[in-house]
């Protein structure tokens, strides 16, 4: 993009301490604009309504963008939105805290679009991966773009489900968008910014500290329509993410689980005090009205037939034996038990199971069922 006085005063904004959105909308409606609020006097800026902390910093050598800055505001489709901008999205220039600005990696467009914000545990089950990666695949199909926090666990998950549909998903980032973390997702990362947009409101450079993801959260709840939170504990960052999209308004929603399973506990919780529960994508998409506006066409009736779940025809013994396998790890012995079959037939029945991918073998020797489908 084109570096223009305007564009390197509002880098130099974006990482002034003592600023906000709020404070300099003010300050440049009496400067008269973005490179006049950085260039006048203290005494000016000082009248336009900087604080002292932000003034010392902008008049301490500051003041300039860095070569680094500017290599990579010059490369392709790499795009600063400040909160003044028409591209900015609208969803979270009237959210309260809004960021300055935005450095975005990608597809800028795709900030306008439709969001549904998917999160939760960053070492979930192997169910829940599934269900993040199902329901974010199901949902892409139905034109919502998947928006997450590019994290381990859910978060990936729900990125890889919305690629996997050709989907549109949107990485907000808690570091520098210049700063690849966790750095086992380069090649995650990189599908991202082809298929969506990195975001982040962090200056270049900025590693992921602790404080930042707080802050990351926020932006993820504001950008969308509704938060779907998939396996959570009672206290932990996915939880931030849900509170922060009830107070501004959005929709949460939470998928349930295993009263053994300390991370559906979180999700439990959010029902209690009023989210959605949410077992198919048809409870997302009624709160969200998105019926009339996204009818599905041909190309998405065969992108959504291709999401795995269906459940496929089997004979009765192998019906009666998943049916008394439930959802939480038995053994063999237990199943002897709960179906009166021999020894000999369950322990062949589980492994046709196995192989036909509905159980996975857990530890100790236990069998758990996998979820076929929820989002259908």
């Amino acid at each position: 993009m084109q570096i223009t006085d305007d564009l390197q005063a509002w880098v130099v904004f974006t990482r002034a301490p003592g600023l906000n959105a709020a404070m300099l909308e003010q300050a440049l409606h009496k400067a008269g604009g973005a490179a006049r609020l950085l260039r006048c006097s203290k005494s000016d800026q000082a009248s336009a309504g900087l604080g002292e902390s932000t003034r010392a910093y902008l008049g301490g050598g500051h003041g300039c963008i860095t070569p680094a800055e500017a290599r990579w505001l010059s490369g392709e489709h790499h795009h600063l939105l400040h909160f003044q901008a028409p591209e900015f999205p609208p969803l979270l220039r009237s959210a309260s805290g809004c960021p300055i600005a935005l450095y975005v990696a990608g597809d800028a467009g795709s900030l306008l679009q439709p969001q549904l914000a998917v999160v939760g545990s960053r070492n979930p089950t192997g169910a829940g991966r599934e269900n993040a990666f199902v329901f974010a695949q199901a949902l892409s199909v139905q034109g919502l773009t998947i928006t997450s926090g590019m994290a381990e666990g859910i978060d990936a998950a729900a990125h890889r489900g919305a690629l996997a549909a050709a989907g549109t998903t949107i990485a907000v980032l808690g570091t520098g968008i210049d700063v690849i973390y966790p750095r086992m997702h380069r090649t995650l990362c990189g599908e991202i910014e082809s298929h969506g947009a990195l975001v982040t409101e962090f200056p270049l450079q900025t590693p992921g500290l602790a404080a930042h993801f707080p802050q990351r959260n926020r932006i993820i709840a504001a950008l969308s329509l509704g938060t779907l939170v998939i396996e959570a504990a009672r206290r932990s960052g996915s939880l931030i993410t849900a509170r922060l999209a009830g107070e501004a308004g959005r929709e949460v929603f939470a998928l349930p689980g295993s009263i053994h399973n300390p991370l559906a506990r979180g999700c439990h919780e959010l029902i209690r005090q009023g989210a959605k529960l949410t077992e198919n994508t048809a409870d997302i998409l009624s709160e969200l009205n998105f019926s009339p506006l996204f009818a599905r066409d041909p190309g998405a009736q065969k992108a959504l037939a291709s999401v795995p779940g269906a459940k496929p025809a089997m004979d009765k013994a192998h019906e009666i034996l998943l049916d008394a396998l439930g959802f939480e790890p038995s053994d063999l012995d237990v199943l002897v038990l709960r179906t009166g079959f021999k020894p000999e037939e369950v322990s062949s029945m589980i492994l046709i199971l196995e192989l036909e991918g509905h159980v996975r073998s857990a530890h100790g020797g236990r069998y758990t069922r996998i979820p076929r489908s929820p989002a259908r």
